[in-house]
């Protein structure tokens, strides 16, 4: 804001300064047509302040009308050629004076006006002192060429420098979109960096909280039915925690844009994903036949996205019972999660979270070409089977949900 403000005091010194300036020349052009006049015309004394001032004051419209201070100027001098008798031995049809002030004006159209009125002004200007300094003895006006090159040179020199102006304004105003844009993408990153330390630091250790307590009562013996609620308890306490902690990252990450700019988990990152669900207490076994190097970025983050949610249903609805995984890279990509018949089966608990399901895998699957299907088995498990292909994902947008 105090940035603004200055840029708006300087261009308004600036233009008083110009304002300034400009007064000033049409009092010397003033103080120099006045009295030369009856040099060169022969007019009454008191007709010769309104031909000077038509020579000389149109100079003051040079910044706030350019265009009628030209009209003035050159109507001016042309009536002046035709109507006003001149003394012997000039050979000029209007003031030296007039003749600078209309090139001063032209140049400023040239600078300021749309490219059609400067073209009008070219060549009625050009026509003016074709037609008025033909009449003089000067051998090179007589030819009718010379005012108008000197006229056309102008006009061309003023769009020259109109070009500059118009491109380095251009420049600067890229510049300070580049300079937001820039500061925008600071404040998202920044975001991002937010929503994944949070999804870091606390929803995972937050979720292995909730296995942890979930599996407690069948993993450990002898519990009292009071530290099973205990645990049941804190089971509960952690889930809603971890559902306020995604419903905040939705709002870190509701910009617009992908969440987040770094790179997502891959295909190489299931090691550690399910070592982590071991040691959270999930009995679990898995098998990779192949290696998940030559998964593509976007088939990996689907199958990351695909294990983790089976391992949290799994936790959640089926806690206790042992889990098996098995990946294969072959043509395509085959997965098989499944966990056998649960020791205790807990219905009508959710996590609330946005994605989660089979409705959520299969979405996932789908955006990279794949497919998957889950179901019961006959033993009483569950299984979870999808093949995803080899090759880049069809909507790679898609899976960062």
């Amino acid at each position: 804001m105090v940035g603004t403000l200055s840029g708006r005091s300087r261009v308004l010194g600036a233009r008083q300064w110009f304002d300034g300036f400009t007064v000033l020349v049409a009092i010397v052009f003033m103080a120099v047509a006045w009295p030369t006049l009856q040099l060169t015309h022969r007019v009454p004394a008191a007709a010769m302040p309104f031909i000077a001032g038509f020579a000389a004051l149109p100079v003051l419209l040079v910044r706030v009308n350019p265009q009628l201070g030209w009209a003035v100027s050159a109507g001016s001098a042309l009536l002046i050629a035709l109507a006003v008798p001149h003394k012997a031995g000039s050979s000029l049809p209007f003031q030296v004076v007039h003749i600078l002030a209309l090139f001063v004006l032209v140049f400023a159209v040239a600078v300021r006006s749309p490219v059609r009125m400067v073209a009008v002004v070219w060549v009625a200007t050009s026509l003016l002192f074709a037609t008025t300094m033909a009449q003089t003895g000067d051998s090179f006006a007589e030819t009718g060429l010379g005012w108008p090159l000197a006229i056309t040179g102008l006009v061309i020199f003023g769009l020259l420098i109109r070009w500059v102006v118009v491109s380095r304004q251009a420049l600067l105003k890229q510049e300070e979109v580049t300079e937001v844009e820039r500061a925008r993408r600071a404040i998202l990153e920044e975001k991002a960096r937010i929503a994944r330390d949070l999804h870091d630091v606390v929803a995972h250790h937050m979720s292995m909280v909730v296995v942890q307590a979930q599996t407690a009562p069948y993993r450990i013996d002898g519990l009292s039915p009071a530290a099973r609620e205990e645990f049941e308890s804190i089971g509960t306490g952690a889930r809603a925690a971890l559902n306020e902690i995604r419903g905040m990252l939705g709002v870190l990450r509701s910009d617009g844009q992908l969440p987040e700019h770094s790179p997502q988990p891959a295909a190489t990152d299931l090691p550690g994903l399910l070592e982590a669900a071991q040691r959270a207490g999930v009995p679990i076994t898995w098998t990779v036949d192949g290696s998940l190097d030559a998964v593509p970025d976007t088939t990996g983050l689907a199958l990351y996205r695909i294990v983790q949610e089976s391992l949290a249903n799994t936790s959640r609805h089926a806690p206790g019972a042992p889990v098996r995984v098995a990946i294969t890279c072959a043509t395509a990509l085959t997965l098989i999660v499944g966990n056998d018949r649960p020791i205790a089966v807990r219905t009508g608990e959710h996590s609330g979270a946005s994605g989660s399901g089979i409705a959520g895998m299969q979405a996932r699957a789908s955006a990279v070409g794949g497919m998957l299907i889950a179901g019961p088995r006959a033993d009483g498990g569950f299984e979870v089977r999808a093949e995803l292909p080899l090759v880049a994902a069809l909507d790679p947008t898609a899976v960062r949900r």
